[in-house]
């Protein structure tokens, strides 16, 4: 059985967008359209689903690290920031979209909040069976032309 694992994520990520455009609790916001996604960036995406885009790889993300929080995905997702003469310096992304993307992935059933063993703290995102279930159905279908792209992948 092939997981999620095994597929390279240029591959896995635009798969995973086209599926979840499918479900109803994923939607691009109003204000999606006039963000940018880090401190680092100079302009909005210019993408049409960039949206569906974060959201899988922030999927795939909790999955292959979880449990993690925003703070951790927003590092992870941030990038240099040009600081003009002075050297550049790493910036986080932008938590805002992370977090509302993280919302949206809780409502569809795909990740869930860890807590500690008295309930009381947070001690991250991590993916439920639902979500689990729906990156390995992708990473099957998306086999074969991972094994095309990539010749060593037969192997696995």
């Amino acid at each position: 059985m092939t997981t999620f694992y095994d597929i390279p994520a240029d591959l896995l990520i635009p798969a995973l967008a086209d599926r979840l455009e499918e479900i109803d609790g994923i939607n691009k916001p109003e204000w999606a359209n006039f963000v940018k996604t880090g401190a680092h960036k100079e302009r909005p995406p210019v993408q049409s689903n960039w949206w569906q885009l974060r959201s899988a790889a922030i999927l795939r993300k909790v999955g292959r690290m979880g449990p993690i929080g925003v703070n951790h995905l927003s590092q992870a997702f941030g990038g240099p920031k040009n600081r003009g003469s002075a050297p550049n310096r790493a910036t986080a992304g932008s938590r805002h979209v992370i977090r509302t993307s993280l919302q949206q992935l809780e409502d569809a059933g795909l990740v869930t909040v860890r807590r500690n063993a008295a309930g009381t703290v947070n001690m991250g995102r991590i993916l439920t069976s639902d979500g689990q279930k729906l990156l390995d159905n992708v990473a099957q279908e998306v086999r074969p032309a991972a094994e095309e792209t990539y010749p060593g992948l037969e192997k696995y």
